[in-house]
């Protein structure tokens, strides 16, 4: 609540589509603008429900972006493989489930490549799923179920799940470690809790759901849930190609990127880099589930920080801090405070390992991905970045005049025509 106020206090502020990047540039001062937006860049993995309000801006989130993308595709595959046992004889293997994974990325990319007038009307309809869909599945889970828990096993119930044939942490360390590390929160759906987590199923969910609807009804309903991960999963790639799109524009990638198809109006050629990188990410996952959520854990972790720094920013120099028509008055910096400790709190619970012993496949590798992307981008702006970087300069620029930035190749439309000053320091856009 507290982050959501925050960030609400800055994009009234700062009604822009470029999201946590302009904000960090913005309300930075001028002598650590181009780092703040930098360092944000590259931790913002960018919103995968409705993503089309945000599109072409963020140059140097492609870690984040990656992860995201790969993590929401590859889990989609997972669901599609575990619904598939239900009632055949299906076998999951890692093969079998990279193989949906590539089948599903192809199938973003050709939407996303030849679809873009499509694009609008499937955003409603992921809007349109997201709650109506999902408020009548929780409705029916609630109707249906033959049984419902008491709210004392809901909430008072305490069962620690992070022992791997050893004691768990509650022992080793004590229950308030286990219930840092995530409260279970038991649902009232659920009529066997053993039964439930142990399934052989390996799907909760799936398996709630077979026990209230029987293998028809918990496939429909598992359809239901998969055709929304699928409209974020593409929504995602759209985003992730428009990034990398803009980002070649600036000369992070090579000139070749830098391409708008002058037929479907569609970068294509970040589209495609986007769903290869993707697919190279989940490689791993052949041989280790541990190396592949060592890959895209960044992604978690990386929403919070990017929405952090601009609120600590905003907190540590508030005189740049110019407040919109939502402003919380005095009570603005206690809950700018109050968002900043959160996630450092929640970043640091991230880090921790939540299964007991602690091995090389049981370690949370979450803190290595973080502090390779921290090393990557403080090394990489004192080493070279900083001697040319400057920040959203042009894109601020474009925004104020009201060019429309969703479009791949506006911007360069609209310095041909003289409409923006490609030598505009940053300090004048604030």
């Amino acid at each position: 609540m507290f982050v959501a106020l925050g960030m609400a206090e800055i994009v009234s502020a700062i009604p822009t589509s470029g999201g946590p990047y302009f904000w960090s540039a913005i309300l930075a001062p001028k002598h650590v603008s181009a780092l703040a937006s930098w360092i944000t860049g590259w931790y913002v993995p960018k919103s995968v429900f409705i993503p089309l309000h945000d599109l072409t801006i963020t140059r140097f989130n492609l870690l984040g972006q990656v992860a995201v993308t790969t993590g929401i595709t590859f889990g989609l595959a997972g669901l599609i493989s575990t619904t598939a046992t239900v009632g055949t004889s299906y076998e999951v293997t890692a093969g079998k489930t990279l193989g949906i994974f590539a089948a599903l990325l192809v199938s973003q990319g050709v939407i996303n490549s030849f679809g873009v007038h499509l694009l609008r009307y499937l955003n409603n309809t992921s809007i349109l799923l997201h709650s109506v869909g999902i408020s009548c599945f929780c409705i029916a889970v609630l109707a249906k179920a033959p049984t419902h828990q008491s709210a004392k096993f809901v909430f008072a119930t305490f069962y620690d799940g992070t022992g791997v044939e050893a004691v768990g942490w509650s022992i080793r360390a004590s229950p308030a470690y286990v219930a840092a590390c995530g409260v279970l929160m038991s649902q009232y759906t659920i009529t066997d809790f053993e039964r439930t987590v142990t399934s052989n199923i390996g799907q909760p969910v799936l398996q709630i759901l077979i026990d209230i609807f029987g293998e028809p009804g918990a496939i429909a309903l598992m359809t239901l849930i998969m055709v929304c991960v699928y409209h974020c999963g593409l929504f995602s790639m759209t985003s992730n190609s428009r990034m990398m799109f803009g980002f070649a524009r600036d000369g992070g990638l090579p000139q070749f990127f830098n391409n708008v198809d002058a037929r479907f109006h569609a970068p294509i050629r970040t589209i495609w880099l986007a769903a290869f990188l993707s697919f190279l990410l989940a490689v791993p996952s052949l041989g280790s589930t541990v190396a592949f959520s060592a890959a895209t854990s960044i992604a978690t972790i990386g929403l919070y920080l990017s929405y952090g720094l601009p609120i600590l920013i905003a907190l540590i120099w508030p005189r740049n801090f110019n407040k919109g028509p939502f402003n919380l008055r005095f009570a603005s910096r206690i809950v700018a405070l109050v968002a900043v400790m959160w996630i450092g709190f929640i970043t640091i619970i991230f880090c921790l390992p939540t299964a007991n012993p602690v091995d090389s496949q049981t370690l949370n590798y979450t803190p290595v991905a973080v502090g390779v992307v921290a090393l990557w981008a403080f090394g990489s702006w004192f080493l070279w970045a900083k001697k040319w970087f400057t920040g959203p300069v042009r894109q601020i620029q474009a925004e104020r005049l009201g060019i429309d930035l969703e479009e791949p190749g506006a911007l360069e439309r609209a310095e041909a025509e003289g409409k923006l000053d490609v030598d505009i320091d940053i300090a004048k856009t604030k």
